[in-house]
This record gives C-alpha cells, sequence and structure tokens, in this order.
C-alpha cells in the first residue's frame, strides 16, 4: 500500500493536476479569506469555508478523474490487479494519496486562526470544527470521485458524473426543504428523509455553526468508508472477472455491499438515539447552545407536562432552535416537542392565537394555559446606521422558551402599568421583552382617562417624566400607594417644574439631589467622569449582577431621611466619596468643582419599603438614571443592564418564577487590522500562495516534458 501511496501522490506532484487544485483552493480562500476576515473583521473562518466549499464540485472530479479509469483505459491496472496486494490496499493507497494533497490547502487554512487572533478575541472552536467539517467534507467527495473512476475507463465520464453526484449532495439540502415543505403525503415525507441521508452540505453547516454534532462526523466517515468499500467491490469484480466464480463472486459483492450499507445506517441512525449531552458540544466562545443552570435547575424542576408545537416542517427547522428544544428534552421526561406542518395543518394555530405566527414560532402549552413564542422573538436585531438594515445580533431561545415554560405553569400572572401623558419615556424592546419574560403582564395607561389605578395592577411604571403630573394625576398614584400598591420611579433631568411628580416621591419621603453627577475616583466611571460603574450593594434586587458591573451614565443622586416614620430604605447602587452632584453644567467636558455643586457619596438606586396608615406596605424601586435601560447603556456591560432591570420587575411583582434569561449576543467584537495589514496578507493570500503552488507545478510539468 506504501508503493501504491508513494507512487500516486507523486504522478499528481509530477504532473500539474495536484498544484493546480492546491492553487485553486487556495486563491479562493485567500478571496474570502480578505473579505470576510481581513476587511470585515468576522472573528471566524467558518465563513470562508462555507464559501469555497461548492469548490469541490469543479475541483474533485479533475483531481479524481484518472485515479483509476484512465489505468483502465490504458490497462495498466493489470499490473496493479496481479501485484501481491490485496485490492483493498491498492484503493487506500490511491484514496490516501488523494486525501494528502486536499489536506495541504486545509493545513495552510488552518494556521489562520493562530494570525487572526492576534487582532481580538477569536472563534477557535467554531473555526476548528468548521475546519474539521471541511476537511471530512473533502474526503467524502474524494471518496466519490474514487468510486465513479473506478467504473468507467473514459477520464471525461467519471469526471461528468463525479461533478453531476457531487452537484447532487450539494443542493440536495434545498430539494429536501422544497420537498417537506411542499408535500403532504406519506410518501413526499418518506421520500424526503431518504434523500436526506445523501445532503452532504448540511452536516458541514452543523459543524460550522458552533455546536459541534458527533452526528455529523460519523456521518462523513462512515459513508466515506462505505464509498471506499463499493470502490473495492468494484475493483474486485474486475479482477476475477475471468475466472468461473464470477456469477459467485457478483452474489458476493452484492451481499457485502448491503451489509455494509446496513451497518452505515444502523450507525448514523443508532446516534440519533444518544442522549445530545454526549454528541453534542457547544463550541462557541460566550456559549450560545448551552442551557444556564437557572434554566437546568427550573425544568430539573418541572412536575407539569408541557408540550411545545414547533410550526414548522422538521426537514425546515431552525438548527439553533432545535439545539435548544433537544437539550430541554433531555433534561425532563415531561417535556415533549411536536413539529407541526403549516402546510398539513395550516389552522392549527387556531387553537390558541387569532393572529397567525411566523413559520417556525413554538405554541408552548401547559396545563394551566398556552403562549405563542414568534419566532421572530427567538432572535435579537439591531438596525445597521451604515446601511439602515436590520441585522441578527443575538440568540434569545433559551430565554424566551424558558420564560414561555414557566408561564404556562403559573396560576396568577402579575401585571404592571406603565404611564403615559406626561413626556415618558418609552422603553426599547428589550426591556419590553424583559418584562414579558419576566412573566409579567404590561399595559400603558394614560392617568386622566382613568378614576383610579386598576385593581389588578402589581405594579406602575413611571419612566423619566419630562412634563409634570396633573395633582389630580398624582392623587391616583399616591392613593394607589397609600393602599399598598407598588412602583418602579424613574425621575430623570429637566427644566420643567416637576411640583406633583415630586409629590409621589415624597410618598416615600425621597427627592432628587440638583445636578448631574461627577464621579471622581477613575476605578468607577468610564472615559467620562459622567459615565458611571457604580458601586453594587448586595440585596435582593442586585443578586444577578453581583458578579458583573452596570452602567450608569448621566446621573442623578438620591436623596432621603433615613429617620424617616414607617420607611425603610436599601441603597442598591451608590457612588464613591470622591463624588459630586455639579449643578451648573456648562459643557460635557466641565468636571471641575465649583462653590455651588454638591459633595457625595450618592445614592443612585434605591429600594424603600412604607408601611402605610391602612397597614399596608408599599414597594417602590427608585433609579436616578433612565439612560441605563437603553440598548446602548447595556452594550457595554453585556446584560448586566437587562438583569437589573428584571430583577426590579422580579422584586415588584413578588413572584418566584423568575426565569429571565438575557439574549446570547453572536457578536464578541471585530478583529482590527491597520491598513497595511490587510493590504499585505490580501497580496499573500490571493497571489503569492496561489501563484507559487502554479509556478511550481509549472516548472516541475516542464522539466518531466523535457526528459
Amino acid at each position: 500500500m506504501i508503493a501504491i501511496y508513494k507512487r500516486e501522490l507523486k504522478s499528481f506532484f509530477h504532473s500539474f493536476v495536484g498544484w493546480l487544485f492546491i492553487a485553486a483552493t487556495l486563491f479562493m480562500m485567500g478571496i474570502y479569506f480578505t473579505v470576510f476576515n481581513m476587511l470585515a473583521g468576522y472573528p471566524t473562518i467558518s465563513y470562508v469555508l462555507q464559501s469555497i466549499v461548492f469548490l469541490f464540485i469543479i475541483t474533485i472530479p479533475i483531481l479524481t478523474m484518472r485515479s483509476l479509469s484512465e489505468e483502465r483505459k490504458y490497462k495498466t491496472d493489470q499490473l496493479i490487479l496481479t501485484a501481491p496486494v490485496s485490492v483493498g490496499k491498492i484503493v487506500m493507497g490511491k484514496y490516501f494519496a488523494l486525501v494528502t494533497v486536499l489536506a495541504i490547502p486545509t493545513v495552510i487554512i488552518g494556521l489562520t486562526p493562530f494570525a487572526l487572533m492576534q487582532a481580538g478575541e477569536f472563534q477557535l472552536g467554531i473555526s476548528y470544527s468548521s475546519l474539521l467539517g471541511f476537511f471530512l467534507y473533502g474526503c467524502l467527495a474524494l471518496a466519490v470521485g474514487l468510486f465513479l473512476s473506478s467504473l468507467t475507463e473514459s477520464v471525461v465520464i467519471a469526471a461528468v458524473l463525479t461533478m453531476v453526484v457531487l452537484f447532487l449532495g450539494y443542493i440536495m439540502s434545498g430539494l429536501c426543504n422544497i420537498l417537506s415543505s411542499s408535500g403532504t403525503t406519506l410518501f413526499s415525507e418518506i421520500l424526503s428523509k431518504v434523500l436526506y441521508c445523501f445532503d452532504m452540505v448540511s452536516r458541514f453547516d452543523m459543524l460550522s455553526s458552533g455546536y459541534f454534532q458527533v452526528e455529523a462526523v460519523a456521518y462523513y466517515i462512515t459513508l466515506t468508508v462505505f464509498v471506499l468499500f463499493c470502490t473495492t467491490q468494484s475493483i474486485q469484480k474486475r479482477r476475477y472477472s475471468v475466472s468461473g466464480k464470477g456469477i459467485k463472486l457478483g452474489a458476493y459483492s452484492i451481499a457485502t455491499i448491503l451489509l455494509m450499507a446496513a451497518v452505515t445506517f444502523g450507525i448514523n441512525l443508532g446516534l440519533n438515539y444518544v442522549p445530545d449531552q454526549y454528541t453534542s458540544y457547544d463550541v462557541t466562545a460566550n456559549k450560545l447552545y448551552t442551557l444556564t443552570d437557572d434554566t437546568k435547575e427550573m425544568i430539573s424542576n418541572l412536575t407539569d407536562d408541557i408540550t411545545i408545537y414547533v410550526l414548522t416542517e422538521e426537514a425546515s427547522k431552525d438548527d439553533g432552535v432545535d439545539k435548544t428544544l433537544t437539550q430541554l428534552k433531555g433534561l425532563s421526561d415531561h417535556i415533549k416537542v411536536e413539529y407541526v406542518s403549516p402546510v398539513a395543518n395550516p389552522k392549527f394555530y387556531i387553537n390558541y392565537t387569532s393572529e397567525e405566527p411566523a413559520n417556525n414560532s413554538l405554541i408552548v402549552v401547559g396545563p394551566k394555559n398556552s403562549i405563542v413564542v414568534d419566532y421572530n422573538k427567538l432572535y435579537t436585531y439591531e438596525i445597521n446606521y451604515s446601511t439602515y438594515n436590520y441585522e441578527m445580533t443575538g440568540y434569545d431561545g433559551e430565554g424566551q422558551i424558558a420564560s414561555a415554560i414557566a408561564y404556562v405553569t403559573t396560576e396568577d400572572i402579575p401585571k404592571f402599568y406603565i404611564t403615559t401623558g406626561h413626556g415618558e419615556l418609552e422603553f426599547e424592546d428589550a426591556f419590553l421583552n424583559a418584562l414579558t419574560k419576566e412573566n409579567v403582564t404590561y399595559e400603558e395607561l394614560t392617568l386622566h382617562s382613568v378614576d383610579a389605578i386598576p385593581e389588578d395592577a402589581q405594579g406602575i411604571i413611571i419612566n423619566a417624566p419630562t412634563s409634570d403630573f396633573s395633582k389630580e394625576d398624582a392623587d391616583k398614584v399616591i392613593a394607589y400607594l397609600a393602599q399598598g400598591g407598588n412602583a418602579f420611579l424613574l425621575p430623570t433631568f429637566t427644566d420643567q417644574s416637576m411640583e406633583q411628580f415630586e409629590r409621589i416621591l415624597d410618598f416615600y419621603g425621597v427627592s432628587v439631589v440638583d445636578g448631574m453627577i461627577v464621579e471622581g475616583d477613575r476605578n468607577y466611571y468610564y472615559q467620562s467622569p459622567y459615565y458611571l460603574f457604580p458601586e453594587i450593594a448586595y440585596d435582593e434586587v442586585t443578586q444577578r449582577i453581583t458578579e458583573g458591573e452596570v452602567f450608569a451614565p448621566l446621573s442623578r443622586g438620591l436623596s432621603y431621611d433615613e429617620e424617616t416614620e414607617g420607611v425603610s430604605y436599601t441603597p442598591l447602587l451608590t457612588t464613591s466619596d470622591s463624588a459630586f452632584s455639579k449643578v451648573n453644567i456648562t459643557g460635557a467636558e466641565d468636571y471641575s468643582k465649583s462653590a455651588d455643586d454638591i459633595d457625595g457619596p450618592f445614592v443612585i438606586s434605591l429600594r424603600a419599603e412604607k408601611t402605610t396608615d391602612q397597614g399596608e406596605v408599599s414597594k417602590a424601586l427608585f433609579v436616578a438614571n433612565e439612560s441605563m435601560f437603553t440598548t446602548t447603556a447595556d452594550d457595554m456591560v453585556p446584560g448586566y443592564n437587562v438583569k437589573f432591570f428584571c430583577s426590579i420587575i422580579s422584586s415588584l411583582a413578588d413572584h418566584d418564577n423568575s426565569v429571565a434569561i438575557p439574549s446570547k449576543s453572536f457578536e464578541i467584537g471585530n478583529l482590527i487590522f491597520n491598513a497595511k495589514i490587510v493590504y499585505l496578507s490580501g497580496i499573500i493570500a490571493i497571489f503569492i500562495l496561489p501563484m507559487g503552488s502554479l509556478i511550481a507545478g509549472l516548472i516541475i510539468w516542464l522539466k518531466r516534458r523535457k526528459k
């Protein structure tokens, strides 16, 4: 086998074919590497590999077409077939030579992460998982080309057949999706599953998505072994075609091929029944597809049966959502997942909602009630101001599904009212979604349109009013609080008189300090002394954020008298002793202290509990900084401002069913290169490496031709 391997390997590099294959692969790699990694700064090479894998449809047939067909054409295969070496070793010698040629550009591509990781945080796990998939995909394609080359003595026919088969394997995923989405019969469903066995790309996409699956690796390895076995049987049949045992050998070959096919099918089918935690591994840097401990604890404690209906064909399922659902099923026998075809059951959703959900949406059904989780909420989107298009920025599948499960197992859902009509700041979608994930409902409330705050209110939210309340509106709020109501109050900086709103704050003995806080301790701010990283006090409200930081730009201070009768105070966020409140701000970069400024330290966030005259306890959470609860501020401390917001709502809701899992960001920061490095890297990757390979091949070919 070693002799055959050496002979084949030399033939690739003594001719122009091997060098051409390497050059073409490196050239395409160089283009996408420069665009994706060097210019766009993507922290993974998976995009590069996914973009160039189509090249195998062209290059693999050229590489494999002569392997067996040309020897058969010129009868040189008789020397090998009569040699004292098994057919299996002949096939493996030729195959390993082909794999070696493929391995050369693969290794070169595999070296790029070591350079890229010097420019920032890099997704090594995804990159090398994708690289493995790329290599295994290529190995399977080589096996297919070698097998088809053994069937004919025509080099052209071998190349065309290989190209057709690889093309079908490349587009099979799309064909399966079309078939499953358009067909409603059992035949179409079975046909779709059969064709999926020949889908060569989907497993590569699995490995490139950040979720390493043993199933995908096993598919490539077992199918490659099976194709090579078929190649061996094809040659074996010719080797003994002249003997009188031809008929018996033919029957034996068919039987062994069928047996090998059964083994291959059995291995791949068996892996589907192995628990996901043993065969799948999250290789993303920020663990996008790994369930958090909070979710695991909640699911493991389930006592009610939950059914999650996924409104899509199973062949068209979202891989990320499916990973989450698979893990949830593995944690509890109480969770069942069913895929519902919108084609076969177009009106399935009307039992749960009046509005038709998007494809791939979920309907979570429990013993108490049900809820629809729209597919668009499973991912987060932000507008790209350079293109003015929304881009997918994060995965919120775990948080939305966990919240939905908690919702359908809860009898009483707290309700909050968000006041309007006084210039209040509107919450962004990320924070409104957080309300839903806390298993509370919310509704806007215009105070002048009601006689009193509704009795079903678990709490009210007053977010940064810029114009004052009327006396009647303030009286309604105070009357609600006096009856034991709860409030989330966010005063803001305004030049308007806020006498009535201040009456509401004064119900708890709280007032707002004049001016804007300037932090004097460098450890407590970011870039500007107005952009605070306050100290976090340990409390039930701050438990979720004590391991991180919250970002509080443009904060004001809260003042209160600890001796106020009937009220207890708990500071949550505070400044350092070096902070002061600047009363007269003349510019964004004016940090100097004047005689009128107020010395700190200051409380930025506060929890107050008041025992009213009626003997009721009213709880209020104060945050003198509405800018904290924006996505811009939250991006500075990924997720922690949202966590603080959720903790406040959960505290006021006074329920234990809090499983607000923050959205997991896709972004870990782009790589940053200067223009010179980008320019040089592009020249090396696109021109020098491919041209070097072509020139080397051309020189060797010309030298051998002269001989």
